[in-house]
């Protein structure tokens, strides 16, 4: 029986993995080991950071209500708690861009969530 060496395979399977690695200092692009290691690693932190990103962003938007309604004399808590008694369905993403890009209308809304508040 003939030995079988498998070369197109490793060599595809080499390739795809160095070209993955390509931009990365050093060996790290160049060495397959390393470029594996290297690659394997990354795609790790890239699956994690799918989640992380999700997570910052929404402290960002509360960070930015918070600091708006701040402005206003009201709490964060108040104000989210005042826009769902008054039926007003909208999301931290939505509020934030209003906080930031029109303040009249977010005023607006803080004079709704009071109203609903009771005060």
């Amino acid at each position: 029986m003939t030995r079988v060496s498998h070369a197109v395979a490793s060599r595809r399977r080499k390739k795809r993995v160095l070209k993955l690695a390509k931009g990365q200092f050093g060996h790290r692009s160049k060495r397959y080991q390393q470029a594996d290691r290297s690659v394997r690693k990354g795609q790790k932190y890239s699956y994690r950071d799918r989640k992380v990103k999700k997570r910052e962003f929404r402290n960002l938007w509360v960070t930015r209500i918070n600091a708006a309604c701040r402005e206003a004399n009201m709490t964060y808590s108040r104000f989210i708690s005042g826009l769902k008694k008054a039926k007003i369905d909208m999301n931290r993403q939505m509020l934030s861009e209003l906080a930031v890009s029109s303040p009249a209308v977010f005023k607006s809304l803080i004079a709704l969530a009071q109203k609903a508040n009771g005060k």
